[in-house]
């Protein structure tokens, strides 16, 4: 039996973003409304938060880093962040003017890597804040999103472009493109048999890029759902947030769908959804503030 539950954050308009486990076995996340970094703790549940130097920077992707510490995305401040446990925060400035850096990950090289999606460029910025933007093979106005790393090298979904992108950790780019025309592809996840699963929220479905690059698209139940987030489970099983309809989606690793589940807060917007290393499931319910957890 799968129920949901939900967790208030104190800050109101806090709209939670982007998600992830940090190194203290908590779950980190960004406010996007109230420019803060939020910690919620997965024991008692308490939650602390962190205001961020620069006003109205809506921070949107958050990593854990190499050394302990969480790496996040302002893209309103046109900026990176970086916070300590202990939350003492720095930022870097992008030389690029506005563009809009928005998923984040830690890479194989021990760098961190980020989308910029107004400006069709992958960035990369290392533990002590020095920022390498690539551009060369990234088609202009695709719109880079969401970044996982497989295989040595960094993927990311082109969220006007049709294609699911490659770049070596020395920027050399490659495409997949997408069967699906204008599918929307955002938010990706590495499945523990390798594949890439990715989110199509104009489609409504659920595509995974295999091995051998070879794309497959898989509908969810429900109309309109505009699919937003994904993450994978041990056990294979995929899970990702409908937004529109307010739902969990629960699909096979061979993309049968296995249920979908009703937020309880309506309208909730659910953005992002994450495991956790003891497996639990996280998203972050951007329109009503909250946090909410998938209970099987």
């Amino acid at each position: 039996m799968v129920s949901i539950r939900e967790y208030r954050i104190p800050t109101q308009d806090a709209r939670p973003y982007i998600c992830a486990e940090g190194a203290d076995g908590n779950l980190w996340f960004c406010e996007s409304g109230a420019s803060k970094v939020g910690c919620f703790n997965l024991t008692d549940h308490s939650f602390k938060e962190f205001e961020l130097p620069t006003r109205d920077a809506m921070p949107i992707g958050m990593i854990g880093g190499a050394n302990r510490d969480m790496w996040f995305c302002e893209k309103a401040a046109n900026k990176i962040g970086h916070i300590t446990l202990d939350g003492v925060i720095r930022e870097f400035e992008i030389a690029t003017p506005k563009s809009g850096p928005d998923g984040i990950m830690l890479g194989p090289d021990g760098n961190v890597w980020f989308s910029m999606t107004e400006t069709s460029r992958i960035g990369r910025i290392t533990p002590s804040g020095v920022i390498t933007e690539f551009e060369n093979g990234i088609p202009r106005g695709c719109k880079p999103l969401s970044v996982v790393v497989r295989d040595g090298a960094l993927w990311f979904s082109q969220a006007a472009g049709d294609c699911v992108g490659r770049i070596t950790v020395d920027g050399e780019v490659s495409e997949y493109p997408i069967p699906t025309k204008n599918s929307q592809p955002r938010a990706m996840t590495v499945h523990p048999d390798g594949s890439i699963w990715f989110v199509q929220t104009n489609s409504n479905s659920l595509g995974r890029l295999d091995r051998d690059a070879r794309i497959t698209e898989h509908k969810v139940t429900t109309p309109d759902a505009s699919l937003r987030g994904v993450c994978t489970t041990p056990d294979g099983d995929v899970w990702a947030t409908e937004n529109f309809a307010n739902k969990i989606a629960h699909m096979s690793a061979q993309g049968q769908m296995i249920g979908e589940y009703d937020i309880p807060t309506k309208d909730s917007g659910a953005r992002c959804i994450a495991t956790t290393s003891g497996g639990r499931i996280f998203f972050t319910q951007h329109d009503s503030g909250s946090i909410g957890e998938v209970i099987r």
